[in-house]
């Protein structure tokens, strides 16, 4: 994307954790409470960073094998999401906050009319009172959560969902994400994606992934976007 010419979008879709709030607290909370209960080591929030991302299913797989692809005993694993849903279902905000801009940012893109929609890995169960926890709920007509379509990001299904529920075009709308996940979702679709700096890439620079632009806050990204009036 040309640094002179902003994308020309009616909507714009952002992924959740690690791209509009630092949620990695509570997870890794829930993750220890969860460790601490099977008897098992507590983990650093900086390791529990490195495996946001991919769902909550994988989340625990790894907090269960300390690798990111390990595949943990079946019964053992159903046990600690359980477990693990429990404490997070209860902790969901008590250190989960807004990154610095993302208020600035909403304010303004809903202001200059753009449809605004959230596309995140996060079951619907988390996602929704999250949002409401956190007064960011009133800022997205459309959310797909990971359990809103059959598959998640990177799959390009949850963005054509969402574009569908606005009635655009795929190339009408971009993605703000922080991750893997969300580059390969909007390549796949055909879609802009632009990336904050700060979120959770499994502790790898997002540059790397070769996005349309990489912001360092949410507060940056109006100044690339113009509105495609109806």
């Amino acid at each position: 994307m040309s640094k002179s010419l902003p994308l020309q979008v009616k909507a714009v879709l952002f992924d959740l954790d690690g791209t509009l709030v630092h949620s990695a607290p509570d997870l890794a909370a829930a993750v220890n409470c969860t460790l601490s209960e099977l008897g098992r080591a507590q983990e650093s929030l900086e390791r529990v960073m490195t495996w946001v991302g991919n769902g909550m299913a994988r989340l625990i797989k790894r907090a269960l094998t300390g690798q990111m692809e390990g595949e943990p005993d079946n019964e053992l694993f159903e046990h600690a999401l359980a477990l693990f849903k429990k404490h997070y279902a209860a902790n969901l905000s008590v250190l989960t906050r807004p990154y610095p801009g993302t208020i600035e940012a909403l304010e303004t893109l809903r202001a200059r009319g753009f449809a605004l929609g959230c596309v995140t890995n996060k079951p619907a169960q988390f996602t929704l009172p999250l949002l409401e926890q956190l007064h960011l709920a009133k800022y997205f007509r459309f959310v797909v959560s990971g359990d809103t379509t059959p598959v998640r990001k990177p799959d390009p299904a949850p963005l054509h969902h969402a574009c569908e529920y606005f009635g655009i075009e795929v190339s009408q709308a971009t993605l703000v994400g922080d991750s893997a996940n969300d580059v390969g979702a909007a390549r796949a679709a055909g879609m802009p994606v632009i990336c904050v700096s700060y979120g959770y890439n499994h502790g790898r620079d997002v540059r790397e992934l070769r996005p349309d632009r990489v912001v360092d806050s949410l507060a940056e990204l109006p100044q690339y976007l113009n509105f495609i009036p109806a």
